[in-house]
């Protein structure tokens, strides 16, 4: 009887042992965290190993699943809150993604309307050039126009020849006075320069050559409607005609009027700008 009871006592020990050691290590584990464990990612106290190994170590043969189940569950819980904490991770990347994408897309539409005002603002620029450019060009061919506003050119210039005692024109005459009033007909900035000579002498020359003027001015003035202020009109008499700087000047039979279409630059100026100029002499015709 002695001997059993030896025997039974250190087989009660050794099994005493694990136990102990399992209710240790839960001790241990539902201790509660330190209020400095609390600065992590979830907010709970980070695991930590148990104190001791037990009896066995690590590896207790004689294990429960209800103690397995206690040691894996925290971890289990931590891994589904990490699982967690990556899903919202992922969502508040995406979002910010998103919205950088959407703010470098309106920063990229402002410097594209941006780079188009500019490019409309250089336009108008350019055009504003262009026209300042056409205005001191304008400005200068003004000043030309004014300059030589009375200085007339020769156009045209055409001869009728009359017979003594005659101030009659004729067809051809009246041809030739017909093509140089057509071709100023709406023009401004002309003169017409109406010369007379006569044979004969003295006063009597002068009046002569008055009248064969007169009937040629008389002519442009009632049939074509020449302005009598653009008609400048001289009786020469008999002065001599002088031909060349070779040959020797002669004196005509009969009558004789030299008609000579002057020009300034006013018509060429109203043409060049696209509206009608106004010469002094229109300014000054009565209404």
């Amino acid at each position: 009887m002695n001997s059993r009871l030896l025997i039974a006592l250190p087989l009660a020990a050794v099994l005493a042992l694990p136990a102990m050691a399992q209710t240790t290590s839960s001790s241990t584990q539902n201790q509660p965290a330190s209020s400095t464990d609390n600065a992590n990612a979830t907010g709970k106290a980070p695991l930590a190993p148990p104190s001791r190994e037990g009896f066995w170590g690590r590896v207790n043969p004689f294990a429960r699943k209800s103690y397995v189940k206690r040691q894996t569950e925290p971890i289990r819980d931590r891994v589904n809150e990490l699982d967690e904490l990556t899903d919202a991770n992922s969502k508040a990347i995406k979002d910010t993604d998103s919205r950088a994408q959407a703010g470098i897309k309106m920063a990229s539409d402002k410097a594209d309307a941006a780079d188009q005002h500019a490019l409309d603002a250089g336009n108008k620029a350019t055009m504003a050039q262009q026209s300042a450019q056409q205005v001191t060009t304008r400005v200068q061919t003004v000043e030309t126009v004014v300059g030589n506003i009375d200085q007339y050119k020769a156009s045209n210039q055409t001869e009728i020849r009359f017979r003594p005692g005659q101030t009659v024109l004729s067809k051809d005459a009246k041809d030739a006075l017909d093509q140089m009033a057509t071709a100023v007909k709406g023009q401004h900035g002309y003169i017409f320069e109406v010369q007379g000579f006569s044979s004969g002498k003295g006063q009597a020359a002068i009046e002569n050559s008055q009248k064969v003027a007169e009937s040629v001015v008389r002519y442009l003035v009632l049939t074509h409607e020449i302005p009598v202020y653009r008609i400048y009109l001289v009786g020469m008499g008999n002065a001599p005609i002088a031909t060349d700087e070779t040959a020797k000047t002669k004196r005509i039979s009969g009558g004789r009027v030299e008609i000579s279409l002057l020009k300034n630059d006013l018509e060429q100026l109203s043409s060049n700008s696209g509206a009608p100029a106004t010469s002094p002499d229109q300014q000054q015709q009565p209404k």
